[in-house]
C-alpha cells in the first residue's frame, strides 16, 4: 500500500473535515483534492466554460447523475477550480423554501442564500460580499492616488464606474446602494455599510424599510433575482475578478417535490430564460452549474422534459454514443466510476485517514480489494452507480480498525458492513410530498394514486 500512495502532508483540519463529511455521506468543503479521482473529461469541459466566462461570455450547464453518484462532489470540485481562476462563486441548495421562481418570497430567499455564500479565492468558505465591496473601493482609491489624485477624484471615479451599471435592468437602485456603501466606508459608518450589504443580499422584505435606511425605492424580490445576478456579475468584474459562477444543487426539488404543476411551470420558464440568455450571448461574465438527477431531467410528466421548450434545448446529441462522447451541450452526464477509479478513491481515503503518512496506514491493497468485492456482492448493479455508500462503509471500517487495534479487517468485512441505500433509487419513490407549500395548489391530477 505504501507503494501506491505518495507521501503528502495533510493538515489535521483537512483530514477531519474529509473523514467526518464522508462518513455522514456529505461532500467535504475542504480537502477535495486529496480524494479526487476520475472525471477528467468532465472537468476539462467545464474548464472551457470558465475560460469563456473569463473572456466575457456566459455558460450554462446541468450536471446530471443519480443519487449518490457524486454530483455534489463534482459541483464542489468545480467551485474550487473556479475560485482558483479568480471567479466569484455563489452556491446554494434548492429547497421548498428556496427556489428560482415563486411569489411568496422563496425566490428572494434563494438569492439571499446565494449571495450570503459568496466565495472568493481568499474567502472560500463564503461570506465574502463585504470584502468584495471593500476591495472595489480600495482598488479605485489606490489607482487614483498612485497617479497623484485626491479624495475628490476617487469619488468621481467611483461615480463614473457606477454609471456603466445604471444602464442595466435594476441598475439605478443597485448603483445607489453601492454609493451608500462607499459613503459609509469613507465616514466609518458601520450602520450605513451594513444596510447596503443587507440590501445587496436581498434581505429587505419591504420597500418602505429600504427607503428609510438607504433612500432607494426598489428591493430584491421574487421577480428580479436573475437581473440582480447579472448586475452582480458586472460588478465583480469591475472589482477585479474574472466573472461570476452560480452553483445550485438539489434541482430535483423543483421537479419532484413541488406538488403544484403551476409552480413547476413557473420555475421551468425561469430556467428557460436563463438558458436562452447564456446560450444566445445576452449575458456576460456569468456562468451557471446546476446539479440534478436523471429523473429531474428526463421525467416526461414532472421533469424538465415535460416542458417542450426545455426538452428541445437539453436533449442529447443524436450522434453521441458510448464510444462517441459530446461534452459541449448544456447537459453533462456523470458516468459511473470504474473499478480502478473506486480502488484509487478508497486508497486516497485510507491515505487521508493516515494523515498522509504511509507508516500509519491500517489497511493494505488486499483489504481495499476485499471491500470492493464485498460491495459488489451487496449492491450488485448499483455498485458503480453509488460510490457514496461504498465510501461511507469504508470510512466506518477504518474507524473501527483504528479504535480496535486488535481487530482484523477480515472479521469486520465478513459482516454485513455495507447496506443497500435507503434513499429512493427512482424519482417515483417517496419524492412527492404529502402536503402543499403555502400558496401552492395541486393541479397535477396525473400524480393522483390510490
Amino acid at each position: 500500500m505504501s507503494d501506491t500512495i505518495k507521501p503528502i502532508r495533510i493538515k489535521t483540519r483537512e483530514r477531519d473535515s474529509v473523514l467526518q463529511s464522508l462518513q455522514a455521506g456529505l461532500v467535504p468543503k475542504i480537502g477535495l483534492h486529496l480524494i479526487q479521482v476520475g472525471r477528467k473529461q468532465e472537468v476539462t469541459a467545464l474548464l472551457k466554460d470558465l475560460e469563456r466566462i473569463e473572456n466575457g461570455g456566459a455558460a450554462f450547464r446541468f450536471t446530471i447523475g443519480r443519487f449518490g453518484s457524486g454530483k455534489s462532489f463534482f459541483l464542489n470540485l468545480i467551485k474550487n477550480v473556479a475560485l482558483q481562476k479568480r471567479l466569484v462563486v455563489l452556491s446554494a441548495d434548492i429547497t421548498m423554501d428556496k427556489r428560482i421562481q415563486a411569489t411568496g418570497g422563496q425566490a428572494r430567499a434563494l438569492y439571499s442564500e446565494l449571495v450570503g455564500n459568496l466565495s472568493t479565492k481568499t474567502q472560500p468558505q463564503g461570506g465574502g460580499l463585504r470584502s468584495l465591496c471593500e476591495r472595489w473601493i480600495s482598488d479605485i482609491h489606490h489607482n487614483v492616488m498612485s497617479k497623484g489624485g485626491n479624495e475628490g477624484q476617487v469619488h468621481q471615479q467611483i461615480k463614473s464606474n457606477l454609471r456603466d451599471l445604471s444602464d442595466l435592468v435594476g441598475g439605478y437602485a443597485f448603483t445607489s446602494v453601492l454609493s451608500k456603501f462607499y459613503e459609509g466606508y469613507i465616514q466609518n459608518d458601520d450602520t450605513l455599510q451594513s444596510s447596503a450589504i443587507r440590501w445587496l443580499r436581498g434581505e429587505y422584505a419591504t420597500k418602505t424599510e429600504a427607503r428609510q435606511d438607504l433612500g432607494v425605492r426598489e428591493i430584491v424580490d421574487d421577480h428580479n433575482i436573475y437581473p440582480m445576478l447579472k448586475l452582480l456579475a458586472t460588478f465583480v468584474r469591475m472589482a477585479g475578478y474574472t466573472g461570476l459562477y452560480v452553483c445550485m444543487d438539489e434541482m430535483v426539488v423543483l421537479s419532484h417535490r413541488l406538488p403544484s404543476s403551476r409552480a413547476r411551470q413557473a420555475n421551468y420558464e425561469a430556467l428557460l430564460t436563463i438558458i436562452n440568455d447564456c446560450l444566445q450571448g445576452n449575458a456576460s461574465g456569468i456562468g451557471f452549474l446546476l446539479a440534478g438527477t436523471d429523473e429531474f431531467l428526463e421525467d416526461k410528466r414532472r421533469g424538465l422534459f415535460s416542458y417542450e421548450a426545455l426538452r428541445s434545448r437539453l436533449c442529447d446529441n443524436s450522434f453521441a454514443t458510448e464510444s462517441l462522447v459530446d461534452l459541449s451541450g448544456p447537459v453533462l452526464r456523470l458516468p459511473n466510476l470504474t473499478a480502478e477509479d473506486l480502488f484509487v478513491l478508497l486508497s486516497n481515503v485510507a491515505n487521508v485517514h493516515a494523515s498522509g503518512k504511509p507508516e500509519n496506514l491500517i489497511v493494505d491493497s488486499e483489504a481495499i480489494e476485499a471491500v470492493l468485492h464485498k460491495a459488489n456482492e451487496t449492491l450488485g448493479a448499483e455498485f458503480y452507480k453509488t460510490p457514496r455508500d461504498v465510501v461511507r462503509a469504508f470510512v466506518g471500517l477504518l474507524n473501527i480498525l483504528e479504535q480496535n487495534p486488535d481487530t482484523n479487517w477480515k472479521e469486520v468485512i465478513g459482516t454485513d458492513f455495507i447496506q443497500k441505500p435507503a434513499y429512493p433509487i427512482s424519482a417515483e419513490e417517496d419524492l412527492v410530498p404529502n402536503s402543499l407549500s403555502p400558496g401552492d395548489t395541486d393541479e397535477d391530477l396525473a400524480s393522483f394514486r390510490l
